[in-house]
């Protein structure tokens, strides 16, 4: 199921597919949703909800998985990618595409009034809180405190907003 708001704003080059399974694509008030963003339902049962006056710029990829929820006010740069999916690997003897995917470790959460500069890439398990601001090309599976900025892979914090 796929549920625009009526004040939200998606490119007509955007591409949101609506999932076979039953996954919820919730895009709330006044969010823009610019040309070449893909929302793709795999990897999971997850929904993705992308809070109100968030903006998902051109290029950002979002897998639904195990579940993405953006809050309010979310910037998220171009060229992103959202995966709360991790592929199984352990055994030689079977195809890595065979065999299906890792447990989950809980989807990927950002709180409210959070930046994501360009070509980040958020991981199953990340949880980025109120505030924080991800430094362009980071890489990001865990827990990021409020208002810190982090830059780099693997993430150092290399501050707080004030």
């Amino acid at each position: 199921m796929i549920d625009i708001h009526s004040t939200a704003r998606v490119s007509a080059l955007a591409d949101i597919e609506a999932s076979t399974r039953g996954t919820k694509i919730v895009i709330g008030p006044r969010v823009v949703v610019d040309s070449f963003v893909k929302i793709k339902p795999a990897g999971g049962m997850g929904d993705v909800y992308i809070g109100e006056e968030s903006h998902i710029n051109a290029g950002t990829v979002i897998y639904t998985g195990n579940g993405v929820k953006i809050g309010k006010g979310v910037l998220i740069a171009a060229n992103c990618t959202l995966a709360p999916t991790n592929h199984e690997f352990e055994r030689a003897d079977i195809p890595i595409a065979a065999q299906r995917f890792r447990p989950s470790r809980g989807g990927i959460l950002i709180e409210d009034d959070v930046w994501i500069g360009a070509n980040s890439v958020i991981l199953d398990g990340a949880v980025i809180r109120r505030g924080a601001v991800v430094g362009a090309g980071s890489l990001v599976r865990e827990e990021l405190t409020a208002y810190t900025v982090y830059a780099g892979n693997p993430l150092r914090e290399i501050g707080r907003r004030r």
